[in-house]
């Protein structure tokens, strides 16, 4: 494994003990490779990685390791991504904390934890950075339980494919039953598509 000039940076998180440890919502905590000091920016950038097998599998393998790491923080698995960005591979890790929300020092003991067992662990083929952060208040939602636990909220949906002329929707989420999510659209419509049917539901902020 390679780790050659390696260093972590927080990058523009506001350290004001006025504010509550829950605007975490908008951190972002990555790993990279940077040659320079700790520096304070927005994000928190630890790990990168050389390791080594086959992707959906790995995946799950990562799964598997979080589990208890977040368990043991009272925290839950909200998703996992992998995917390029520019040049590099990015593994982007969503936690969540339903009472009291996800804070700076979530992500760094997640991200410092799991970046432990990657080290010892050949999950990855190829060096990728690895990320670790909230949902957000418009977080994504990409599981049936996503939908389940925010109906009622206000969603914005796309879709693969048009409906009635166009592929974008946003109203109040009903809820999903055997795979079809309802949406109440904002002319007062009951629109229902499969779940199979989005490329992307996030909830829209509301002030």
């Amino acid at each position: 494994m390679i780790r050659q000039g390696m260093s972590a940076y927080v990058q523009g998180f506001i350290r004001n003990p006025l504010f509550s440890p829950c605007i975490c919502e908008a951190t972002v905590l990555k790993s990279t490779l940077h040659s320079g000091e700790f520096l304070e920016e927005w994000a928190f950038f630890a790990h990168s990685f050389y390791l080594g097998v086959c992707m959906s599998d790995s995946l799950e393998q990562i799964r598997r390791m979080l589990d208890p790491i977040l368990k043991s923080m009272g925290l839950s698995l909200w998703d996992v991504e992998f995917h390029k960005q520019g040049p590099q591979w990015l593994l982007r890790i969503f936690i969540d904390r339903e009472q009291g929300g996800v804070t700076l020092s979530d992500c760094e003991t997640v991200n410092r934890d799991l970046g432990a067992a990657l080290d010892v662990e050949d999950i990855i083929a190829h060096a990728f950075t690895l990320e670790v952060s909230s949902p957000g208040l418009d977080r994504t939602l990409s599981k049936p339980e996503h939908f389940s636990r925010f109906t009622g909220s206000m969603v914005k949906i796309k879709t693969f494919q048009p409906v009635n002329g166009q592929k974008v929707f946003r109203g109040k989420l009903l809820g999903m039953t055997e795979g079809i999510v309802k949406v109440e659209l904002e002319t007062g419509t009951v629109l229902e598509m499969p779940m199979t049917g989005i490329t992307k539901a996030s909830l829209e902020v509301e002030f």
